[in-house]
């Protein structure tokens, strides 16, 4: 049975979506914080790959590319030992009050 991400020849009845996106500001943060981890070697791509592919397959569904991203950083971080997990969520909960 093929993971949730392995989408390889699956039947669809859904035509693919090949519309531009428009990039919300939080997309290229994430990007450029995978490029500035990947370079100072505290992450690698087959490491992001590896976070998002273990990610429950109802959390892969409901969310899109970049925050699937954000979720396989945040998780690497804190395998790693670079963030701890209560780090990430008090930093978490100050951006929520400002912003919502």
């Amino acid at each position: 049975m093929p993971a949730v991400h392995d989408r390889g020849g699956l039947p669809c009845d859904e035509p693919i979506d090949r519309a531009e996106h428009e990039w919300a500001d939080w997309e290229h943060v994430t990007n450029a914080l995978v490029g500035v981890l990947r370079r100072h070697g505290l992450i690698n791509v087959d490491e992001l790959r590896r976070g998002i592919e273990a990610m429950a397959p109802a959390e892969y569904e409901s969310v899109s590319y970049y925050e699937r991203w954000s979720a396989s950083i945040e998780t690497l971080l804190v395998e790693k030992g670079i963030l701890s997990q209560a780090e990430i969520d008090a930093v978490a909960a100050t951006l929520a009050a400002r912003w919502g």
